[in-house]
């Protein structure tokens, strides 16, 4: 946990920020994932056991809330960034760049 999180704490009167998904128990009988773009969206103990398709900027990726996600946020379990790596460079490259 990082220790400026401490302090941009939402004031505990506001209560913690979520949207109001229609039609959740539906989704948990059915088993069907929602889509959804409020990636800002606290996870709350109702949302236990249902599945969230989560917009990262480019598509949605599948989410299972368990009970240790409860006060997080849905952003948080959906990566926007790509992992990058160095790549290796063939011999064919490195002779074309020398001459």
């Amino acid at each position: 946990m990082h220790p400026t999180s401490l302090v941009l704490r939402r004031s505990t009167w506001k209560g913690p920020f979520f949207t109001a998904f229609p039609s959740l128990s539906q989704h948990l009988k059915s088993n069907t994932p929602i889509f959804t773009k409020a990636r800002s969206c606290t996870i709350v103990p109702n949302f236990v056991g249902l599945k969230f398709m989560i917009y990262n900027g480019k598509d949605y990726l599948p989410i299972t809330v368990t009970e240790e996600m409860v006060g997080h946020k849905l952003g948080e379990f959906a990566s926007t960034r790509k992992a990058w790596s160095y790549r290796l460079v063939s011999q064919y490259h490195i002779k074309s760049m020398n001459h």
